[in-house]
């Protein structure tokens, strides 16, 4: 490496510069790149999660209130649109060792610009207390 003193200073030869901005744009693209994927992969991701509580809250109701499988099912597919879930989505729902379970699959397709990233979804939710079965 080159270098010539002025003062205190050190000033960089000429083949050297211009290699800070290269970095920084590099970095810079890094980051845009992160974030696109993070606006892409994010939401999807909260509303599976949000939908899987929402499963839980569903199936422990219905124990709760002798609700049968039909119904689960129903109010499950009622809140598709609200969490993001294709209407193609496997619904199942029955009665496992006398517990309530339900369970959804689906995959959403994410374009990430040069590829393609499926998430899939694929959760299965038992209730918390038995079912009697009085309904």
């Amino acid at each position: 490496m080159k270098e010539t003193r002025m003062g205190s200073s050190v000033v960089p030869s000429a083949a050297e510069r211009g290699s800070a901005r290269l970095k920084f744009l590099l970095v810079l693209a890094l980051i845009g790149a992160a974030l696109f994927v993070g606006v892409q992969y994010v939401p999807v991701a909260y509303n599976a999660r949000v939908f899987e509580s929402f499963m839980q809250d569903t199936v422990n109701t219905a124990a709760a209130t002798d609700k049968n499988s039909a119904w689960v099912e129903q109010q499950l597919r009622r809140g598709f649109e609200d969490y993001g879930v294709p209407d193609d989505a496997a619904v199942s729902v029955g009665v496992n060792n006398t517990r309530l379970e339900a369970a959804v699959q689906y995959s959403h397709t994410l374009s990430l610009v040069f590829t393609e990233y499926d998430y899939d979804f694929d959760r299965t939710v038992r209730s918390s207390s038995a079912v009697t079965g009085k309904k």
